[in-house]
């Protein structure tokens, strides 16, 4: 027990014994807590980007797969319509009535996906919270560098 001054103050941080008055630091430390706290805000609004930008990665993907089965989808019924064109056209048998049914049932599948896969790319948006964010550490940053 070297100092009991400073063994008393235990964990409570580097400020809670200091021979200095109470509120007055020197400014290198002023500078040094500053540049911390800078350093801690860019590593934060790094971290929270990260999470935002999978969060709409994942809505993205789900959008991206929806629109690729639509467009699938559409693809077979504008097959099968082309089908039942050409079953219509040689003898008007039942194959092309057949034909027909699933082309329609194809391109309401198609249309369902699709109108599915645009509500949910609606959703997708850019990192709000990481822009309010910065734009408030922009501003406390501002306010620091006045003191």
């Amino acid at each position: 027990m070297d100092n009991p001054g400073r063994d008393a103050a235990g964990k409570l941080g580097a400020h809670a014994f200091s021979s200095e008055a109470p509120g007055q630091r020197s400014i290198a430390d002023v500078l040094k807590d500053v540049v911390g706290n800078i350093q801690d805000l860019i590593r934060s609004e790094f971290r929270l980007a990260k999470v935002e930008m999978k969060e709409e990665g994942r809505k993205a993907m789900v959008a991206s797969a929806l629109f690729a089965a639509a467009g699938l989808l559409i693809f077979y019924a504008f097959g099968f319509l082309f089908l039942t064109a050409v079953y219509a056209l040689s003898i008007a048998l039942p194959a092309w009535l057949s034909a027909l049914i699933v082309a329609v049932i194809l391109g309401i599948c198609g249309m369902i996906a699709l109108s599915t896969g645009r509500g949910r790319w609606k959703q997708v948006h850019a990192p709000r919270q990481t822009a309010q964010t910065l734009k408030e550490d922009v501003t406390w940053t501002k306010e620091q560098a006045k003191l």
